[in-house]
C-alpha cells in the first residue's frame, strides 16, 4: 500500500471521527482547516498526488458528512458565522461536480420544510451565483487522458437541466428567485458561454507559430477540438443546450447565448468552428428544438450562416428539420412584411407592431433567415432548389388545400416567394419545366376554391413565380383586392441583394423623406427648374376658384318610362340605350309605387331582369339589376319565388346566375320579414336624375326653417325621445315554403352543366348559407318545424363534404335552426337529428382543420346546451 495515499485515508477518517463524535468547536474548526491543504486552497497545500486521491476517493464521502453535521447549534460551536463559512468553503472551493451532486442530494433527501433544506438551497444559490456551474461543465469538456463516466454525465445533465423543477418541488413557497426558471436558465445560458471562452482560450495557448495553421484547421472529431495536442471536448455542452431547448427553454438559454455568439463569431474563424462543432454535437433527439430556437434567436441569415456553417449538409437530421419541419409543419411564426428598398424601415431599422424601432438586422423573421441561411452558401442552394420544388407540390395539392389551416397555407405561400427572390434565374432555368408543372397544377386549384383568400393566394403566387420562373413568356395578370396580406408577400416576392451589391457594398445616401437633397445633386440628377417668374409659372391658372358643378345633372334626351310595363318593353325591345339605361333606373321606384301593375307582369319582369345583360357602361349595373329583382320578389313573393327556385335548377343558366338567384332571395325573404314592413315600403329606386331638377335644394331650405321653429319653440315637456320598435306580421310566413323547399329538391340530381356534388361546390356553398339564412329569417313561423327537419337531413347528407366553405354553410345551418325552431317542438319532433348533430359537432369543433368551421361547431353545441338548460325545467317532475 502507498504510505502517502494510506496518510490520506487515514487524515480524512480521523477528520470523520472528530467531526461525529466532538462538540469542541475549535478542534473541529482545526480539523476542517486541515483538510483544506487537500483542496489546493491554502498556502501549505498538499502533493498533486494527494489532492488527486482526496479528490476522486474522499471527496464526497466528507461532504456527506458536513451534510449530516448541519444543525442550528453545530453552526454555534463558533462565533461570528465561522464555522459556517469554513463548512461552506468545501462545496464552493472543491471540485464542482462532486459538490453539485452532494447539494442536490442532500436537497432531495431533507425534510421538508426543515432548517437543513433551506441552508442547502440557500448553499446552492450561492454555488450558482458564483459562477460553479460553469466549473461543472468544464470539468465535463476538459476530457484528460482518463476513461469518461457516462453515468456521471447523464446525471450531471439531469441535475443541470432539471434543477428549477426539483427545487421547485421541494421548497414550494419558499423556493427562492434564483430558481425560478425564467431565471435560472439566462444564468445557464451565462455559464455555457464562459466555458465556451474557456475552451476558446485554451486553444488559443496552443497558438504558436508552428501550430498556427493547424489552429485554423480544428479537427472536431466525435466533438473534440484537437490543435497542438490540446483535447477539448464541447458534447456534454450540446447535450445540456440540448435538453434545455427540449424542455422548451429556448427563448431563455439562446435569448444569451445568440447575441454574444454573434459578436463573438464576426471576424474570428476559431470561434465559428467552435460554435458549429457544439451545434454538431447536439443529440438528434433535441436537434429539431435547437435548430428552432436558434433561427428564431438569429437576427438574420448572415448571423445564421456564422453561427451553423453547414450543418445541413452534414446531419441528416438537421437538413430534415432545416428543410422539412420548419417550412411545412412550424407555421405558428408568422414573417412580418418586409420594408421596400429606399423605406425607412430598410435605411433605419424594422418597425415592430407598437411603434418601437430596432436595428435593421435585430428582429428578422424566421422565416427568411432560414431560407436565407440556405442560399448563403454554394453548398446548400442545392437544397433551397430542393425546398421550393417541395413547397409548390404542397401548395398546389388539392388535398392540402382542403385541409390544411390557411395560415398553414398563407406560410407555404411566402416560403415560396421567399424561394424565389434568394434563386438566380439560370438555377430557375435549368429546372423551368418541373416548376412550370407544379405551378400550374396549383393555380389551377386554388382558382378552383370556394374559399376567397385561397384564390387570391393563388393569384398573388402565379404572377410572381410566372415573371420569376419563365421570364420570356406572357406575364400572368389576375384582378384581386389589394390589402396588408398582398403588399406584405409582393414585398416578400423582391430579389435580395448579393453581397456585390452596392447595397451591401456600402451605406446608401439616396436622401430619405423629409430630408432635402443637395442642390447640385438635384441639378445633375433631375430636371432643370426654370427660375422664377418664368412662362410656364405665369401660364398657371391654380389662382382662379373653380365653379360649384355639384347640383348639374346630365342632360338626356330620352325620357324614363312612367309606367312598369314601359320598362318592361324599354328593356326588352329598345334600341335606344339611353332610354333603356333610364328605365333600367326607374324600375325599382315605379315596382314600389305600382305594386297592382307589377303583380301582372312580376314572373316576365324576373325572367327579363335575370337574363339582363351590361348593354352600356351603366354605373353599379349589378346592383341596379339585382335591387329591382329583390323589389319584384317583394312585390309578388310567391309566384315570383316559385319562379327563380324552378330556374335555379334549370339547364343553360351560368353559375353568376344561380348565384344571383341564391342571393335575390335572401335578400327578399329578409324584406319581407322585416317588421312594420306594411305601408312604409321605401323608394329605394334610383329615380332619373333629370325628373326632379330641384330636388337638391328642398331639403336645404326645409332643414333651416325647421331649425328656426325648434329655436324658437317653447315647451314645457318633452315625451320619450326613442320611437317605439316597428311592429307588424311577418309577411315572410305565408311564402317562406315557396322560398325554401324548392331548393332542397334536386340539389342530388346533376345536370349537363352544373353538378352540385360535383365541381360546382362554390355554389352549393351559397346555396347552404342561403338556406341557412331562409332558416333563421322564418323565426315563429307556422313553417319552421317542418323547414328545420328539412334542413337538418340536407345537413346530415353532406356533414362530410370535403369542401370548407360548404362545411361552413352546413354549420351555420345548424345554428339557424336551433334559434329559428322552438324549444318546445325541436325537443318533440327533432329530437334525433339533434342527437345525431350533437356528436358530429363534437368531431367538428376537435378536429377540423378549418378554425371557422371549428368556432361554427362551438357555438352550435353552446345553442345546444342552452336548449338542454332551458328544457331540463320543464322536465322535471
Amino acid at each position: 500500500m502507498d504510505p502517502e495515499v494510506s496518510a490520506v485515508r487515514l487524515t480524512v477518517w480521523e477528520a470523520v471521527h472528530i467531526l461525529s463524535s466532538s462538540e469542541d468547536g475549535g478542534r473541529i474548526f482545526c480539523t476542517l482547516g486541515s483538510l483544506k491543504r487537500y483542496l489546493g486552497e491554502t498556502e501549505n497545500s498538499a502533493l498533486p498526488e494527494e489532492q488527486e486521491e482526496f479528490a476522486r476517493i474522499h471527496f464526497s464521502t466528507f461532504l456527506r458528512c458536513l451534510v449530516g453535521k448541519l444543525s442550528p447549534d453545530w453552526l454555534e460551536l463558533l462565533p461570528d458565522g465561522q464555522m459556517e463559512e469554513l463548512w461552506a468553503s468545501f462545496f464552493l472551493e472543491g471540485p464542482a461536480d462532486q459538490a453539485f451532486l452532494v447539494l442536490m442530494e442532500s436537497i432531495e433527501g431533507a425534510a421538508s420544510p426543515s432548517f437543513r433544506l433551506m441552508k442547502m438551497a440557500r448553499l446552492l444559490a450561492r454555488f450558482l451565483s458564483v459562477g460553479r456551474m460553469a466549473a461543472v461543465m468544464e470539468g465535463q469538456c476538459r476530457q484528460q487522458a482518463g476513461p469518461a463516466f457516462p453515468l456521471l454525465q447523464e446525471t450531471l445533465l439531469t441535475k443541470v437541466v432539471g434543477l428549477p423543477d426539483l427545487l421547485g418541488n421541494r421548497l414550494q413557497r419558499e423556493n427562492l428567485a434564483t430558481f425560478f426558471p425564467q431565471n435560472y436558465f439566462p444564468l445557464l445560458g451565462e455559464e455555457v458561454l464562459r466555458v465556451l471562452q474557456v475552451v476558446v482560450d485554451s486553444l488559443r495557448g496552443s497558438q504558436t507559430p508552428i501550430f498556427r495553421s493547424q489552429i485554423l484547421r480544428l479537427h472536431h472529431v466525435q466533438g473534440h477540438l484537437s490543435p497542438g495536442g490540446l483535447d477539448c471536448s464541447v458534447s456534454f455542452l450540446s447535450q445540456v443546450l440540448g435538453k434545455a431547448c427540449v424542455h422548451g427553454r429556448q427563448k431563455e438559454v439562446l435569448g444569451v447565448l445568440v447575441p454574444r455568439l454573434t459578436v463573438l463569431t464576426q471576424g474570428s474563424c476559431l470561434w465559428q468552428r467552435v460554435c458549429w462543432c457544439l451545434v454538431e454535437r447536439v443529440p438528434d433527439w433535441a436537434m429539431e428544438a435547437v435548430l428552432k430556437g436558434f433561427v428564431e434567436a438569429a437576427p438574420g441569415p448572415e448571423v445564421l450562416s456564422r453561427l451553423l456553417g453547414n450543418l445541413v449538409t452534414k446531419s441528416k437530421k438537421a437538413q430534415f428539420v432545416m428543410t422539412r419541419k420548419l417550412l411545412f409543419l412550424q407555421y405558428s411564426c408568422t414573417p412580418r412584411p418586409v420594408p421596400p428598398p429606399g423605406s425607412p424601415g430598410r435605411a433605419g431599422g424594422v418597425c415592430l407592431a407598437d411603434g418601437e424601432r430596432t436595428p435593421a438586422l435585430s428582429q428578422m423573421p424566421m422565416l427568411q433567415s432560414l431560407l436565407g441561411y440556405l442560399a448563403m452558401d454554394s453548398q446548400r442552394r442545392s437544397l433551397l432548389m430542393q425546398a421550393l420544388k417541395e413547397l409548390l407540390e404542397t401548395w398546389g395539392s388539392s388535398s392540402a388545400i382542403r385541409h390544411v389551416p390557411l395560415v398553414q397555407q398563407c406560410y407555404v405561400s411566402k416560403a415560396i416567394l421567399i424561394c424565389l427572390a434568394h434563386l438566380g434565374e439560370a438555377e430557375l432555368r435549368d429546372n423551368q419545366d418541373e416548376l412550370l408543372a407544379s405551378l400550374m397544377e396549383g393555380v389551377k386549384s386554388r382558382l378552383d376554391s370556394s374559399l376567397p383568400p385561397v384564390r387570391r393566394l393563388g393569384m398573388i403566387v402565379a404572377e410572381v413565380a410566372s415573371a420569376r420562373i419563365h421570364p420570356e413568356g406572357p406575364p400572368l395578370k389576375f384582378q384581386y383586392e389589394e390589402d396588408e396580406l398582398t403588399r406584405e408577400m409582393l414585398a416578400l416576392a423582391m430579389p435580395q441583394p448579393t453581397a456585390d451589391s452596392p447595397s451591401e457594398a456600402g451605406p446608401s445616401f439616396a436622401p430619405v423623406s423629409g430630408e432635402t437633397p443637395d442642390r447640385e445633386t438635384v441639378d445633375r440628377s433631375g430636371p432643370q427648374v426654370g427660375p422664377e417668374g418664368s412662362d410656364s409659372e405665369l401660364d398657371s391658372d391654380d389662382e382662379f376658384v373653380p365653379y360649384d358643378m355639384s347640383v348639374d345633372r346630365e342632360q338626356r334626351s330620352s325620357k324614363a318610362p312612367s309606367y312598369v310595363r314601359g320598362c318592361l318593353e324599354a328593356l326588352t325591345g329598345s334600341e335606344d340605350w339611353e332610354r333603356w339605361e333610364a328605365a333600367l333606373r326607374a324600375l325599382e321606384g315605379l315596382i314600389f309605387r305600382s305594386p297592382a301593375a307589377t303583380q301582372e307582369v312580376s314572373v316576365e319582369l324576373a325572367k327579363v331582369l335575370l337574363h339582363l345583360e351590361e348593354k352600356t357602361a351603366v354605373a353599379g349595373f349589378e346592383g341596379l339589376r339585382q335591387r329591382t329583382l329583390v323589389a319584384v320578389t317583394v312585390t309578388d313573393p310567391a309566384r315570383v319565388a316559385e319562379y327563380l327556385t324552378a330556374q335555379f335548377y334549370a339547364l343553360n343558366y351560368s353559375l353568376r346566375q344561380r348565384m344571383d338567384i341564391l342571393d335575390v332571395l335572401t335578400l327578399a325573404a329578409q324584406e319581407l320579414s322585416r317588421p312594420g314592413r306594411l305601408g312604409k315600403a321605401p323608394q329605394r329606386g334610383s329615380p332619373d336624375p333629370g325628373s326632379q331638377p330641384g330636388g337638391a335644394v328642398v331639403p336645404a331650405w326645409r332643414a333651416v326653417v325647421e331649425e328656426r321653429v325648434r329655436r324658437k319653440t317653447r315647451r314645457f315637456s318633452k315625451g320619450s325621445v326613442g320611437r317605439a320598435p316597428a311592429v307588424g306580421p311577418n309577411e315572410f310566413n305565408s311564402v317562406a315554403g315557396y322560398f325554401f323547399f324548392p331548393l332542397l329538391q334536386h340539389f342530388d340530381r346533376p345536370l349537363v352543366t352544373f353538378d352540385l356534388l360535383g365541381g360546382d361546390q362554390l355554389v352549393l356553398g351559397r346555396l347552404a348559407h342561403t338556406l341557412g339564412a331562409l332558416m333563421y329569417l322564418a323565426v315563429n313561423t307556422t313553417v319552421a318545424v317542418p323547414m328545420g327537419k328539412a334542413l337538418l337531413e340536407f345537413v346530415w347528407a353532406l356533414r362530410f363534404h370535403g369542401d370548407v366553405y360548404v362545411r361552413r354553410g352546413l354549420l351555420s345551418a345548424v345554428s339557424a335552426v336551433l334559434l329559428s325552431v322552438p324549444a318546445e317542438r325541436l325537443l318533440a319532433d327533432l329530437l334525433d337529428e339533434l342527437l345525431e348533430a350533437r356528436s358530429w359537432l363534437g368531431d367538428v369543433a376537435e378536429k377540423d382543420p378549418d378554425e371557422d368551421c371549428r368556432l361554427l361547431a362551438v357555438k352550435a353545441l353552446l345553442l345546444l346546451e342552452k336548449l338542454r338548460d332551458k328544457l331540463l325545467p320543464l322536465s322535471s317532475p
